[in-house]
């Protein structure tokens, strides 16, 4: 794996790319060019999308396919750059706990570097598309009307399909130079 290395992803609503940089955080690096080459990500609605805050993917279309991927937690990596906007950052729910979710930050989150969320890439190309990713379900449950994250890594897109059909999803993504 290069210190350097863009990730491109084919949506629903068009195409992105992101630029990751193993030296801001070597473990999220890899754990996000293996999760890419893997195939997890392909089918996978961004499931989350809050305007100004954050766009967020990372739990499988299929939970049963997705049981070969290695999904263990990772530990964290040093923050070595800042949440600004169009950066990627893996979701913790806690230290040590990164595992396949990451967000996407829509706006400048400087705020997240604190509570230790370091991120690995940056979008640089397509961050309109990333802005127009459906958010009319907003924050999931139970604080809003959004998807419940325990029943999507039950039932994956099964559950997404029948109760949010909206939601916009990755068609492919792929590793380049």
């Amino acid at each position: 794996m290069q210190d350097t290395f863009n990730v491109k992803f084919e949506t629903t609503k068009g195409d992105f790319v992101i630029q990751v940089n193993k030296e801001w955080a070597p473990l999220g690096a890899e754990r996000f060019h293996s999760l890419v080459t893997s195939g997890y990500f392909d089918g996978a609605k961004f499931f989350r999308v809050l305007p100004g805050f954050v766009v967020q993917f990372g739990l499988a279309a299929d939970p049963q396919a997705a049981k070969s991927i290695p999904t263990a937690s990772i530990k964290d990596d040093p923050v070595q750059a800042s949440n600004t906007k169009g950066t990627i950052t893996f979701a913790t729910a806690g230290p040590n706990t990164r595992t396949t979710q990451v967000f996407i930050n829509l706006g400048d989150n400087p705020r997240l570097d604190g509570m230790g969320f370091a991120p690995f890439g940056q979008v640089t190309e397509g961050m309109d598309i990333v802005e127009q990713l459906y958010s009319g379900y907003g924050e999931g449950a139970p604080h809003g009307n959004g998807p419940d994250q325990g029943r999507v890594r039950m039932y994956g897109n099964e559950y997404l399909d029948a109760n949010f059909p909206k939601l916009d999803g990755i068609k492919k993504a792929t590793v380049g130079e």
